[in-house]
């Protein structure tokens, strides 16, 4: 794969799909269905993901394209894909909370090696470089030319003042348990992948999600965080969280900032919180 070129075209359609993301939000009204899972779809979704879906087909033919919105594609299999949550971040968007983002990764071999996540309503973009170093670009955005970037870099933790960051729409009593296990200074919530962004960025140090989520919902930011310097490991076991898996559901999982003492499950704290 030529990184250089693979991150040329992810950026741009990130930035190609947010201005139609935009055009959506900003507008008087915007329909609202359910999807089988019970999970919200609008325009915007069907609208970005036609963009995005477009463009990687058209530069690359014979790379895998999967996507939350093509439902085709969740039978596909392979080592080597590209990953796309064209609206990551429904219920955010519909609520008008700023909080979406448009994700696009590339994973090779059960790893997401390069990643763009932009969050149009916060006018931030994050993504990988060709080198694999995940930087935060300064807007204005230009759709062909980068503008000046910052690289990013995890924060060392203090493991007796953490910054945390969890789930906007997705908290739940299981969440602050483990949590609870951690000498906490402060906590903030955040939608969609902005969370994994917030560890690159050092603004948080863990990011723990026990629910559940696809692969398109995490592999951009995962990459993002890789390469700041940052982890994303399974919550049960702490082995790297992988990508191709049947189904495309990922476990429970945590992102976190290296230097943090990872605390195991209190299974009985955990099995109450789950059924409270």
């Amino acid at each position: 794969m030529d990184f250089e070129h693979l991150m040329q075209v992810m950026r741009r359609l990130a930035l190609l799909a947010g201005d139609r993301i935009m055009q959506i939000y900003e507008g008087p009204d915007f329909d609202v269905r359910s999807k089988g899972d019970a999970s919200p779809v609008t325009e915007a979704d069907e609208a970005a993901d036609a963009v995005i879906s477009a463009g990687l087909r058209a530069a690359f033919p014979d790379v895998t394209l999967i996507t939350e919105e093509q439902a085709d594609s969740h039978a596909l299999t392979a080592t080597t894909f590209l990953i796309v949550d064209p609206l990551d971040g429904t219920k955010e968007f519909v609520q008008r909370r700023g909080d979406f983002t448009v994700n696009i990764a590339y994973v090779q071999d059960g790893v997401p090696l390069r990643g763009v996540v932009y969050a149009p309503a916060k006018g931030r973009l994050f993504y990988t470089q060709a080198n694999g170093v995940a930087v935060e670009e300064a807007g204005p955005f230009d759709h062909d030319a980068v503008g000046a970037v910052t690289p990013l870099q995890v924060a060392v933790p203090d493991n007796a003042a953490l910054m945390v960051v969890a789930s906007k729409s997705h908290r739940d009593a299981a969440t602050d348990a483990y949590i609870a296990r951690y000498a906490v200074k402060d906590m903030t919530s955040a939608g969609s992948s902005l969370k994994f962004c917030l560890v690159a960025t050092g603004e948080a140090d863990l990011y723990p999600r026990l629910g559940r989520t696809m692969e398109w919902d995490t592999a951009a930011g995962d990459a993002v965080l890789r390469g700041a310097g940052g982890q994303v490991v399974r919550f049960d076991d702490h082995s790297a969280l992988r990508y191709g898996k049947p189904g495309w559901e990922n476990p429970f999982f945590i992102a976190f900032a290296p230097g943090i003492a990872l605390k195991l499950a209190d299974s009985a704290a955990l099995q109450r919180a789950f059924t409270n």
